[in-house]
């Protein structure tokens, strides 16, 4: 055995170990451990950006470009963040333990459907170092051992903050293994862990689509992913012409480069000479580019024309396909053939065309007048994420407590045999 997969197996059986612990833990100890946590973050600040200026001189070495090094940076403001953060999910219900139904049998014998936690994670991560705490939070609270893997971009921070809350653990008196930090950066440590599905129950890979489709690969355990963001707004032929053109240029250009930014729009045949002007200006304004099919471009003639590659692509920048259709019907079909499962939203005054989308669109989240953006687990009211999955098993969309448990069946009897 290479020492790279000795050091695998070690990490993944101590994991495997607290997390035996961990199923029992109190939730006023859980809620113990995030309240110092949050406080440590807060108190200890300088001591976190001091860290965090190791990582920061060295992105250039890395080829970091201006946007990945400020989403790096641990501002004062990303601190009191992420303590903020930790507060949320604090305030959330604890899920494990809960009674999610139960059935009383005509020999007497009531059978339970109880929230347990999965077991052990094994999350792989990219540059942002909110994530490393965020990630550790949800898993212990919903009773999970977690393995963070991080990018070597914030090596440095990663380190520091995990080491406050292993510290953290340690004292208030749960297993201080219930969160642990990959301390090497040697891609070749990911693929030991992939292996190990024995002890580890979930990988988590949350970064570019090149490590989501290695990490599926290979990994020997079940993977909570989502490959692409491929994400629509359909504006009705009912729908408020200044209300869509609004959550059109939000839904795109608020963050263009995000999972749940829309990168097509699709606009009904009835409103598309009015509409398609009118949104063309707003958007050139916030400088997207924008693709058209041939009916658009009877409308614009001055946008390019888009292939059918383009209605299939994440751009996660400034630019959106759009297309016209006839109907509901129309949008759904090419939502469903063109889209990702991540996100979809509709802009209509219509009850039966909301109806028709929200039911037909086999997507993660399905939004009503509001932007896509609202994808996201602290808008969604869960505190915080793990991540969006577009996966159906065995869980979707944002990914917060709940989605870090299953269930099993406790049965209480008196005495009952099968005959």
């Amino acid at each position: 055995m290479t020492d790279l997969q000795q050091y695998a197996v070690n990490v993944a059986t101590k994991a495997r170990a607290a997390s035996r612990v961990l199923v029992a833990a109190r939730g006023e100890t859980k809620n113990l451990w995030l309240t110092k946590c949050a406080a440590a973050i807060r108190e200890r600040r300088k001591e976190l950006q001091a860290e965090n200026q190791r990582d920061l001189d060295k992105a250039p070495e890395y080829g970091l470009t201006e946007a990945a090094i400020d989403r790096l940076e641990l501002t004062d403001s990303r601190l009191e963040s992420i303590a903020t953060a930790i507060e949320e999910i604090i305030a959330l219900p604890d899920p494990v333990g809960r009674v999610l139904g139960s059935n009383v049998r005509p020999n007497g014998l009531n059978v339970t459907k109880v929230r347990v936690p999965l077991g052990v994670i094994f999350f792989i991560y990219e540059s942002r170092p909110n994530v490393t705490v965020d990630a550790a939070a949800l898993c212990v609270k919903s009773g999970n051992a977690i393995i963070l893997r991080g990018g070597k971009e914030a090596f440095h921070s990663n380190q520091a903050l995990h080491a406050l809350l292993s510290e953290i653990l340690s004292e208030v008196g749960l297993p201080a293994d219930a969160v642990q930090m990959v301390t090497t950066t040697d891609r070749e440590a990911v693929g030991h862990f992939l292996k190990l599905g024995d002890e580890i129950d979930l990988t988590i890979p949350r970064g570019g689509k090149g490590l989501i489709q290695r990490v599926t690969a290979d990994a020997a355990m079940p993977v909570l992913k989502h490959l692409d963001g491929v994400c629509h707004v359909y504006i009705d032929r009912s729908a408020d012409i200044s209300r869509a053109i609004e959550i059109t240029v939000n839904s795109k250009a608020q963050r263009p480069g995000v999972c749940n930014a829309a990168e097509s729009l699709l606009v009904h045949a009835a409103i598309a000479t009015d509409f398609l002007p009118a949104v063309y200006d707003a958007l050139s304004s916030a400088g997207v580019e924008i693709v058209g099919c041939e009916r658009t471009r009877e409308i614009l003639p001055q946008v390019a024309a888009a292939s059918e590659e383009d209605f299939r692509t994440e751009y996660l920048a400034l630019k959106i396909s759009v297309r016209v259709v006839d109907s509901t019907a129309d949008a759904i079909e090419h939502v469903n053939k063109y889209g990702s499962g991540h996100t979809e939203s509709i802009v209509t005054t219509d009850i039966a065309s909301m109806q028709q989308f929200t039911t037909g669109c086999d997507s993660a989240a399905v939004i009503v007048n509001a932007s896509t953006r609202f994808n996201d687990g602290g808008e969604f009211g869960l505190g915080a994420e793990i991540g969006i999955s577009t996966d159906k098993f065995h869980a979707r969309g944002p990914c917060g407590l709940e989605e870090l448990t299953t269930y099993k069946y406790v049965a209480f009897g008196d005495g009952q045999i099968r005959e």
